[in-house]
Formats: structure tokens, C-alpha cells, sequence
């Protein structure tokens, strides 16, 4: 069992920051994320689920287009800790931010609402 928390949510005006953190806790594996595959999906109204980020078990980062160059992926493995630096926010950034943790197995957290407006 794997345990999600995101974290750093809010309202920001465009071209604004915020650093999303996911908290990752586990009752079996001390170091989560040598087992799973972390990413960040988000979802707005109308739209489909879109997977923004991820970072594999051995740190190979992956970022949709849309964001690239302006979020950055990143992990704290002794924390357990995941994080989403987002820069130059949008406001079609606006959407609930989840995390992610699949393996054989998949996780989900409950989500943090980012919304990008003036």
C-alpha cells in the first residue's frame, strides 16, 4: 500500500509560480520511489486526464509539451517527497493537479486544485 498527499495548491495571477509537493508514504517499501514510477496528471473541466510529468525509477524525466520549459519535475528520495515546479503559469494550467505512483501496482492521491487566473 502506498499512501499519496499532495500539497501547494492555490490561486495565482498569470505568469505566477507554484510548487506542488506529493508525499509519499508506504507501511512496506522505505524508499518508494525505487519502486514505482512517479508522474503528475491533471485534469480541467471538459478536458481528458493529461499526464504533465513524470520521473522514472532511475530519474529519466519526461514533460508534456505543453509545460515544457516552464515546469520541472523533481524528487526528494530520502523524503519521499515529489515535487512540480510550475513557472509561467497559464490559465489553461487550471485544473486539479494528481499524483501518481505505478508499478504493477497504481496509486493515486486526492488531488490539489491549481487555478491560473488574474
Amino acid at each position: 500500500q502506498v499512501q499519496l498527499v499532495e500539497s501547494g495548491g492555490g490561486r495565482v495571477q498569470p505568469g505566477g509560480s507554484l510548487r506542488l509537493s506529493c508525499a509519499a508514504s508506504s507501511t512496506i517499501f522505505e524508499s518508494i520511489f525505487v519502486v514505482y514510477n512517479m508522474n503528475w496528471y491533471r485534469k480541467a473541466p471538459g478536458k481528458d486526464r493529461e499526464l504533465v510529468a513524470s520521473i522514472t525509477r532511475s530519474g529519466n524525466l519526461n514533460l508534456a509539451d505543453s509545460v515544457w520549459g516552464r515546469f520541472t519535475i523533481s524528487r526528494d528520495n530520502a523524503a519521499n517527497t515529489l515535487y512540480l515546479q510550475m513557472n509561467f503559469l497559464k490559465p489553461e494550467d487550471t485544473a486539479v493537479y494528481y499524483c501518481n505512483a505505478k508499478a504493477r501496482d497504481e496509486y493515486w492521491g486526492q488531488g490539489t486544485q491549481v487555478t491560473v487566473s488574474p
